[in-house]
């Protein structure tokens, strides 16, 4: 075992990759991410006691969410990366120690070794990391719980990012992230204590998303209905993956007026439904479909790629597009170019891939069309009335939630059939890359009201718990699980990790969770899932239709 990792829904065998990851993560990266996470703990203990002295370090709460990001599933494969992180972090721990130690503060156990430990060379650092990984935890209910913790904290640490990049933050919530860091140390915590200590990353869940969603409101309009082309225009073009919408609007305004046209991909598609960026005539649309497509879809795009965040699939040796992307943020890749954070207040300088793109031909027109979106909770409220009477008058019988993630795996085809076999009496809200599983079929409409609702990206998951929210008030019940809402939801990675938590936070029950069960969670951890909130897997699309339906 030169690895060990299983915190996404392919993991080899379900249970862990063990030589190279499936994402295509190699070992050496594997472990350089867990000693991260490892010096990231370190870090926390310091700062988590100096904050109670009134000591906040800014530097400290930025490395911290943006170095969880960059271990988030698909995000950064590049091993130079993490050891420079590793570097950096160990540098900060050191001043947050000698921080303390000017403050008087002193510590009444004995430190964690991750508070103590130094090393200087990368090689050993790569030493040091199989012993500092998931496997540390040798009872595996224990483990199970703190590593539900910790991809809820890199879920919650995409989300914080994003908002911080559009100048909003809450320090609550970096006192919360590393607080919770500093608790997956303490050994004397019962199975009790670490269970509330999951319910609580929820919490803090839904406090980073309403947060992104304030953030991304304020600064570009509350979605609205949108149809979106997914055809293509005459002039070359930048395709931009990924989540953060303020790379999208700094490269709309650096491509206006070169000739450049800039097209959305994956969970990017989202940004066609804010008002602020259709002021651009050069915004196409969006073009191609899910993250795992991308091979396919980069070469027939032809113009270069800007990843902003996840998710990047290794490109095949026989690629022809592996020169023309560009990554920037926390995503990042051996060979691929990477565009520098923001310095001083200006705009991230995007002035390279513009003219590599001005090189290229256009995007090669793989379908024809448009695909509707922009459902997110301002925009349900005002249709609200209609809403509701169709409910009223039985014209909707069902909303299902069928938010989260896609992946390659073919077992997922599930969910496009579970979307045709629906009744069409019935709505589907979603939001996240699993609805590339079925927003381009003719599913129709009631009454008007399309029968495919999309909220946005995965944190846009939050609209649609404000919007079961609003329902519930609306029809004076006592319980969010009295509403017609039935959830069927896809997972792959860490950020649906957390909007599960919120979502088990905020009361919401029964939930189905596919294509499997996490293989992070422990028979015991599951049973109590189970148990306590009604947690359960997929079957076949006609049972599970016949029992949501009873």
């Amino acid at each position: 075992m030169s690895m060990f990792c299983y915190q996404c829904q392919e993991t080899a065998k379900g249970t862990g990759c063990t030589v190279k990851g499936v994402c295509g993560k190699t070992d050496d990266v594997a472990n350089l991410q867990d000693l991260l996470v490892y010096v990231l703990k370190g870090i926390s203990v310091y700062s988590v006691k100096a904050r109670e002295k009134g000591i906040e370090n800014a530097t400290v709460n930025k490395f911290v969410f943006d170095s969880l990001f960059t271990t988030i599933t698909n995000a950064n494969f590049d091993r130079d990366i993490f050891i420079n992180r590793v570097r950096e972090g160990l540098k900060l721990r050191n001043e947050m120690r000698s921080a303390c130690e000017k403050a008087g503060i002193t510590f009444s156990q004995p430190l964690p070794e991750c508070a103590t430990w130094f090393a200087d060379t990368a090689e050993e650092f790569e030493a040091k990391a199989p012993a500092v990984g998931v496997l540390a935890t040798e009872n595996e209910d224990v483990r199970s719980l703190r590593e539900l913790t910790m991809y809820g904290l890199k879920g919650m640490a995409a989300y914080t990012e994003h908002a911080y990049n559009l100048g909003f933050e809450d320090p609550e919530i970096y006192a919360f992230m590393q607080r919770a860091l500093v608790d997956t140390l303490n050994d004397n915590l019962t199975a009790d204590e670490l269970v509330a200590l999951v319910m609580e990353t929820g919490k803090y869940g839904v406090s980073a998303m309403a947060l992104l969603d304030k953030a991304n409101t304020t600064s570009y309009g509350n979605p609205e209905i949108t149809r979106v082309n997914i055809g293509v225009g005459k002039n070359p073009g930048i395709l931009i993956s990924g989540h953060d919408l303020k790379d999208m609007e700094e490269l709309l305004k650096q491509t206006e007026g070169t000739g450049v046209d800039v097209y959305t991909h994956s969970e990017m598609l989202p940004a066609n439904y804010y008002p602020a960026f259709k002021k651009y005539s050069h915004f196409v649309g969006n073009y191609g479909s899910s993250w795992w497509k991308q091979r396919d879809d980069f070469e027939t795009f032809n113009g270069p790629i800007l990843f902003t965040t996840n998710c990047i699939v290794p490109p095949l040796s026989k690629a022809t597009y592996s020169d023309k992307v560009y990554t920037t943020g926390a995503s990042g890749y051996p060979g691929f170019k990477h565009i520098p954070n923001r310095e001083n207040g200006k705009m991230k300088d995007f002035s390279e891939i513009i003219e590599h793109a001005k090189k290229c031909a256009p995007p090669t027109e793989i379908e024809k069309g448009e695909i509707v979106g922009g459902f997110a909770h301002a925009q349900v409220f005002a249709l609200a009335d209609k809403v509701v009477d169709a409910v009223k008058t039985g014209a909707i019988r069902k909303f299902f939630v069928m938010a989260g993630c896609d992946g390659r795996f073919k077992e997922r085809d599930y969910y496009t059939q579970f979307a045709e076999a629906l009744p069409k009496d019935t709505v589907i809200l979603t939001a996240g890359c699993a609805k590339y599983r079925y927003n381009k079929l003719p599913l129709g409409d009631i009454g008007g009201i399309p029968r495919v609702l999309d909220a946005g990206q995965c944190n846009d998951s939050y609209s649609l718990a404000v919007i079961a929210l609003k329902l519930k008030e609306i029809f004076e019940l006592n319980d969010v699980n009295e509403l017609p809402i039935a959830y069927n939801i896809a997972w792959y990675e860490q950020k649906a990790v957390i909007v599960l938590l919120a979502l088990l936070y905020l009361g919401v029950k029964n939930i189905h969770l596919g294509p499997t069960l996490p293989g992070f969670l422990s028979p015991n951890v599951a049973k109590v899932l189970v148990e306590t909130f009604g947690i359960a897997g997929i079957g076949t699309v006609e049972d599970d239709i016949k029992l949501f339906l009873n």
